[in-house]
């Protein structure tokens, strides 16, 4: 007989890497999962990797294929030592002791022995890839799910391989929400029954087949997201090392401070142009499905930390809530008198980007339609010039072209403010402040969804651009 359980008011809570990167850091996020379970009866934990353990193995993996397996013999003995610290700190038990360090060193093993078959191939595949990054999150879920276990509650680690069913585009793969909603009904209902707190991997789920895939940028964010969507769960909690989302990088910004509410298309703006907050798909299925989010800190568990709210909710409108910073680009324009002939131009560059495979975070058009520019990485402008000069090679022939120009170094301040378009006050603040100090505006442009202004800058003003905006915050 089909289990009846239905769990209600189910929370699920997703620690980074820094939640559980150290000894300390994971000790209090057991204690945040015991202090929340007495309070939330069906709780659900997605975890990362410990900090720094991805980067490490995608690396082994490259040098591996290369014929360099150094970096993967350091890595396993990093992985290893840490881990091993992790268990003893955490686990008095003898016999999960000894269990458990036997299970790290197997998998270690493995991801030794994957890379020695990367190295003999001289080639790795995106397949091969997804498994060896995925190995991180595999080795934190057993070290916290017997963290939790060992003051006294139940907890059972769970790969996501089970749960998030996903098509074979690996390094990227995109979920399959129905089949996903069902595994995840399936497996975790139970284990809720129970009061069992299943630990799960973020950042990877598989294909029908059962061939391990990875979510890509913000996967164990996105994770959570769909795990929560498929245990239909009112809430999903991001714990990480700052409280919430700051209004600007900390690291330039001393003064930046958490914004207490924001939208989802604003949080969405923020992380499409720089910021290191949730990944837009990250965000998606939580929007689509009502379920509530709010980032907050592993190390501050009493503040509330950042609510994201549906857009109809949006207040403060007209405010300045954030400005972030995307760096590294030089600007492209591309101008001539033929440049108004209808879209012809315009579409060739633009098919010219699909077919070389770059993207641009922006494309902004002249008034009299007679050119257009569009910052573009640093590392892609040859690649960038070099198509333009093939897809345009008609039109710069006639002169409908006369020139492509690459700018020095620039960088894109995007601030963030609901309902700029209806609020023309906040950006005559804005550049008002920005000419008052003389920083030159290279070109800017609305965002497309009302939340955002983009204002592209020299890379040598954009520390002293992104304090003067920032002064204009207040909350």
């Amino acid at each position: 007989m089909e289990n009846s359980f239905v769990p209600e008011r189910t929370l699920v809570m997703k620690y980074g890497g820094s939640s559980v990167g150290t000894p300390k850091a994971m000790k209090s996020a057991i204690q945040i999962i015991k202090d929340t379970k007495a309070e939330r009866e069906n709780l659900v934990v997605v975890t990362s990797a410990i900090s720094g353990a991805t980067n490490g193995l995608i690396k082994s993996a490259v040098d591996a294929s290369n014929g360099n397996l150094t970096t993967a013999e350091k890595t396993a003995h990093e992985l290893t030592t840490r881990h091993h610290e992790l268990i003893d700190k955490l686990v008095e038990d003898p016999n999960t002791w000894l269990q458990l360090k036997m299970d790290i060193n197997r998998l270690v093993s493995e991801f030794l022995n994957l890379c020695n078959a990367i190295k003999i191939l001289g080639e790795l595949s995106p397949r091969a890839l997804d498994t060896v990054s995925s190995l991180g999150e595999r080795l934190a879920i057993k070290i916290l799910a017997a963290g939790v276990n060992s003051i006294g509650l139940k907890a059972k680690p769970v790969e996501a391989t089970q749960l998030i069913i996903t098509d074979d585009v690996y390094q990227s793969a995109s979920p399959n929400m129905e089949l996903t909603a069902k595994q995840c009904k399936k497996i975790l209902y139970p284990l809720l029954n129970e009061g069992v707190i299943p630990i799960i991997t973020g950042f990877i789920g598989a294909t029908e087949d059962g061939i391990l895939t990875t979510l890509g940028r913000g996967g164990s964010d996105f994770s959570a997201s769909l795990i929560a969507v498929g245990l239909n769960a009112e809430d999903v909690w991001i714990w990480t090392d700052v409280t919430g989302v700051l209004s600007a990088d900390p690291r330039t910004i001393s003064d930046a401070r958490t914004i207490p509410a924001l939208t989802y298309s604003e949080v969405s703006e923020m992380a499409f142009y720089g910021a290191k907050v949730l990944h837009p798909k990250s965000v998606k299925p939580c929007v689509d499905h009502g379920i509530k989010m709010r980032i907050c800190n592993t190390f501050q568990p009493k503040e509330t930390g950042t609510i994201l709210i549906s857009n109809a909710d949006a207040h403060d409108i007209g405010k300045i809530k954030a400005v972030t910073t995307a760096n590294g680009f030089k600007l492209l324009t591309v101008s001539g008198t033929g440049m108004d002939a209808g879209m012809n131009i315009s579409a060739k560059i633009f098919n010219g980007f699909v077919s070389a495979g770059l993207n641009v975070p922006m494309v902004i058009e002249s008034s009299s339609e007679q050119s257009l520019c569009f910052p573009v990485e640093s590392k892609s402008v040859g690649k960038v010039e070099k198509m333009l000069k093939e897809v345009l090679d008609r039109e710069i022939q006639r002169k409908d072209v006369d020139s492509i120009i690459i700018s020095d170094s620039v960088d894109i301040l995007t601030v963030i403010s609901s309902g700029l378009k209806s609020h023309p006050e906040v950006i005559a603040q804005v550049l008002t402040e920005l000419v008052k100090n003389n920083f030159g505006i290279k070109a800017l442009s609305y965002g497309a969804s009302d939340v955002s202004l983009n204002i592209i800058v020299s890379s040598s003003d954009t520390v002293a651009a992104l304090k003067a905006i920032h002064s204009l915050i207040k909350f």
